[in-house]
């Protein structure tokens, strides 16, 4: 499972790296992206559950975690 954790992100948007890992992983390859901004997880469910990617979610205090596969384009 590729991990990419976005918390304490402060030169841009956490969407930016959790979007570029998404495009750049394989077919079928597992995906953890770790938030510690609220708005920007929930933009990353929405957008998931607008392409009909089934996930995770976990939460741990100020930390949140959606576990998910990469499905084709």
């Amino acid at each position: 499972m590729k991990t990419i954790d976005t918390r304490g992100q402060k030169h841009y948007n956490p969407l930016i790296p959790a979007i570029t890992a998404m495009c750049s992983a394989a077919e079928g390859e597992k995906l953890e992206i770790i938030m510690d901004d609220a708005a920007a997880f929930n933009d990353l469910k929405e957008y998931l559950a607008e392409q009909q990617i089934g996930f995770r979610e976990i939460y741990d205090g100020e930390q949140m975690t959606l576990q998910f596969t990469k499905h084709s384009d």
